[in-house]
């Protein structure tokens, strides 16, 4: 039974599935833990979310007030809002069409029928004293979301895992309350109440936190991808509950806590490795869980009690009596007479459901040949592949080469500086500019790289003048090429007899190049006493370049940094992994200064 529960956690994110193997069970941080008295310390996680998707509308669910983030506190607030008597809820078509195309792209059944439920609860910010929300019959039910999971955080190594969606609701949202601790008040905004959300309920097919934030991430762009939520985090657009809980192979589910309102993909796998973790050790300890609601704090990276969970019969569901059922059609059921404007129809959404992140990413790996993994990772950000397509149309550089350009050295500029790509002083037209003088052979790779640091100024000057300001161009005249390393030859005799012997000191002579001509060289020289050398005096510290030819038998089994970097379009490779590709596969050397001198 152990090794069935460690295969939930699948293959790469089972922080308790390696440790299960050793008879011990390890934190969210991947240390051990002992055993208790029992001495078995084999558990199975459990982790299920509550998701909640704020429909991108421009007025509420029920009342025609504007929806509008930061806004003044309670200027948005109609009547309805804040329960006023006499006031009768009007049901948002939007925010309709918005949970249908929501559940057609989460393979859900559409219920034709649906109804509204109150949900009882007293808070200040719910003016009500009730959520009207779909608790009997949702709007959509028994969908899947399937989402990439790396092994190990190793992006070239994913498997596909799907997590069953049990039903999408309808809700209001409640108002907000701000705790002045100073004058010991709490003060209410209602402008977030009456809010559109969308509940997402996922079964609990998930074993960590790291499933359950890729899940999130990838609900999150197809959130985005349909339009029908922006699902920013930061803003309270996406808030997720997390139910946690553990047990012993064999044995029925644990009792089960909520962390709830979380609101980042980051703190989310944090707070359900650590509430994982708090379980097992309470209970190794002969302790008890409770079923009661908990908070994420992300200062101190751990969970913090709330309240006793309150059951459903606290709720005190009952039929909502304002409101009709919910009634859609599709292309069978509607009537002939009906008017198509005041009507939901499934399949009219159906027929217009745009391209999902999945079918995005195989598109992108098919046209433009690139990885998976780097598929996932211009998905992930924001406008990342919207200008990586713009580079591509504009530059003569391979799509292979190109992403190698845009994920090492743009997205790590972006990241050392909280950029967003639509923030980026390097615009795709000037990208493509410089990529241009590269694949024509006007400046060397190194030297794109110093145009590129320069670029991020944003002085508002071209690639090309600043290749004419810092004299980049590339040496072009083999006579000039041949007295620079004539000279080189001359003045280091005694290396130059060595290479004759056999001796691996060509990497010395290289950088001797170098400094002869400040690495301005587009030709390739072949130094005396080697084969088919393929050192250049393109090279630089720690590293040297090697002709496409070269790297035709590497592949992802046998070399796989080596690898990663050739479809990545890059020819530059370190001295130990030349080395070992010389070892194994070449009759002629392939190394650098840096290591072997």
């Amino acid at each position: 039974m152990a090794a069935v529960a460690a295969r939930r956690c699948g293959r790469g994110s089972g922080i308790w599935r390696r440790a299960w193997w050793r008879g011990v069970a390890s934190n969210a941080r991947g240390e051990a833990v002992p055993a208790g008295k029992s001495g078995l310390a084999s558990w199975v996680p459990v982790v299920g979310l509550e998701i909640h998707a704020q429909i991108s509308s421009n007025s509420k669910l029920f009342s025609g007030s504007e929806v509008q983030f930061a806004a003044p506190p309670n200027t948005l607030v109609s009547f309805f809002d804040a329960s006023l008597p006499g006031t009768l809820p009007v049901l948002n078509r939007r925010c309709v069409e918005a949970a249908v195309m929501t559940g057609l792209a989460l393979n859900c059944s559409i219920n034709k029928k649906s109804l509204f439920d109150r949900k009882h609860y007293f808070y200040a910010d719910l003016p009500a004293g009730y959520q009207i929300t779909q608790q009997r019959v949702p709007i959509a039910v028994n969908g899947s979301l399937s989402y990439g999971l790396c092994i190990d955080n190793k992006m070239s190594q994913m498997v596909t895992k799907t997590v069953r969606i049990k039903q999408i609701q309808l809700e209001q949202d409640s108002g907000k309350s701000l705790h002045d601790d100073t004058r010991s008040q709490t003060l209410v905004d209602l402008n977030r109440a009456g809010v559109g959300l969308m509940e997402v309920v996922m079964e609990p097919d998930m074993c960590c936190g790291e499933e359950a934030a890729a899940a999130v991430r990838e609900l999150q762009l197809i959130l985005q991808t349909l339009g029908s939520s922006q699902a920013v985090m930061a803003e309270g657009q996406l808030r997720v509950d997390a139910n946690v809980s553990v047990h012993h192979p064999g044995d029925p589910h644990g009792v089960r806590t909520e962390v709830k309102n979380i609101n980042s993909i980051r703190f989310l796998a944090k707070a359900v490795d650590y509430e994982i973790q708090r379980q097992i050790e309470e209970l190794e300890n002969g302790g008890t869980i409770l079923n009661e609601t908990r908070a994420f704090d992300s200062r101190l990276g751990c969970t913090v009690p709330m309240r006793d969970k309150e059951g459903k019969q606290d709720y005190r569901f009952m039929p909502e009596p304002n409101l009709p059922p919910l009634i859609l059609y599709d292309a069978k059921s509607l009537p002939a007479n009906m008017n198509h404007q005041q009507v939901v129809n499934i399949d009219w959404i159906r027929e217009r459901l745009p391209d999902l992140p999945s079918v995005k990413r195989a598109k992108l790996v098919e046209q433009y040949e690139i990885l998976p993994e780097h598929s996932f990772t211009l998905l992930n950000e924001e406008g990342l592949t919207v200008f990586f397509e713009n580079v591509v149309k504009q530059t003569q550089m391979k799509p292979r080469k190109v992403i190698g350009w845009i994920l090492n050295d743009l997205l790590s500029y972006l990241k050392q500086r909280s950029l967003t790509v639509k923030e980026s002083p390097v615009s795709s037209f000037l990208l493509a500019d410089l990529l241009n003088l590269v694949e024509k052979k006007e400046i060397s790779a190194a030297a794109a790289k110093q145009v590129l640091a320069e670029l991020w100024k944003g002085e508002g000057k071209t690639p090309l003048e600043i290749v004419k300001e810092k004299k980049l161009e590339l040496i072009q005249d083999q006579k000039e090429l041949e007295q620079i390393c004539q000279l080189v030859i001359d003045g280091h005799e005694n290396e130059v007899d060595e290479s004759k012997t056999g001796c691996l000191i060509g990497g010395h002579i290289s950088g001797y190049g170098d400094k002869g001509r400040k690495s301005k060289s587009s030709k390739q020289v072949n130094w005396p006493g080697t084969k088919r050398n393929p050192w250049t005096l393109q090279s630089c510290s720690g590293e040297a370049i090697i002709r496409e030819e070269a790297v035709r038998v590497v592949t992802r089994e046998n070399h796989p940094s080596v690898y990663r970097k050739r479809m990545l379009g890059s020819v530059w490779f370190t001295a130990n992994e030349l080395w070992c590709l010389h070892m194994q596969h070449w009759d002629y050397w392939l190394f650098s200064s840096s290591t072997m001198s």
